[in-house]
């Protein structure tokens, strides 16, 4: 597994440019949130996403797929985001928080049949980055939490360890959380619903 160590506060481009190689080329990849680290890939490869899904044992046809976005322009491409929505969305992000919204038309194959989407714009400049120099999302896993041990979850070398074998590359943007997101069901706008509590107050 490579193993890149990637400053938030000075971002190195030619590390990102190396990461999103790694994307285009369909792999799957370890890299830091706001709030755990993430595994993740091309959205765009089906490929890509059924290798994470399995790895993650996600059934995409029952459970929510969620995808980073590097800002909320590039959310609305893969998103249908109404004016009360984007409102909510412009207030919360970037930050902890993942919207359940209805999925749009440009998503792949892998989403067809779903309605929804998990829009994220985390506050990370690195994941940021990510999504912006790959040039649409990445889909996207919280690394999982050992009960006992949940450090080990925020510890990029512990993670190296862990996902060996099962991930091509790994970003060590510092120590990461080892809380999840909140999550909102914004498709019905006009009355959004915390359906998780996580990292993050937001009011609605």
């Amino acid at each position: 597994m490579e193993y890149l160590t990637i400053y938030p506060s000075s971002i190195n481009e030619r590390s990102i440019e190396q990461a999103v190689k790694a994307l285009r080329d369909g792999e799957i990849i370890l890299y830091p949130t706001d709030t755990l680290y993430a595994v993740g890939c091309n959205a765009l490869d089906n490929r890509a996403i059924e290798r994470l899904c399995a790895l993650k044992d996600i059934n995409p046809a029952k459970q929510l797929l969620s995808v980073v976005c590097s800002d909320i322009s590039q959310a609305s491409d893969y998103a249908r985001i109404d004016n009360k929505a984007f409102a909510l969305l412009k207030r919360a992000l970037p930050g902890p928080f993942t919207f359940i919204l209805p999925a749009s038309t440009k998503l792949p194959k892998v989403f067809k049949g779903r309605k929804t989407v998990g829009i994220r714009v985390p506050d990370n400049a690195i994941a940021q980055a990510l999504a912006e120099a790959l040039g649409n999302p990445i889909l996207s896993s919280s690394v999982a939490v050992n009960t006992k041990y949940p450090e080990e979850a925020a510890n990029p070398e512990s993670l190296e360890m862990h996902y060996e074998g099962k991930a091509s590359l790994i970003i060590d943007g510092g120590e990461g959380g080892i809380e999840a997101s909140t999550i909102i069901d914004c498709l019905d706008s006009s009355a959004p619903e915390i359906i998780r509590q996580g990292k993050g107050i937001i009011e609605l």
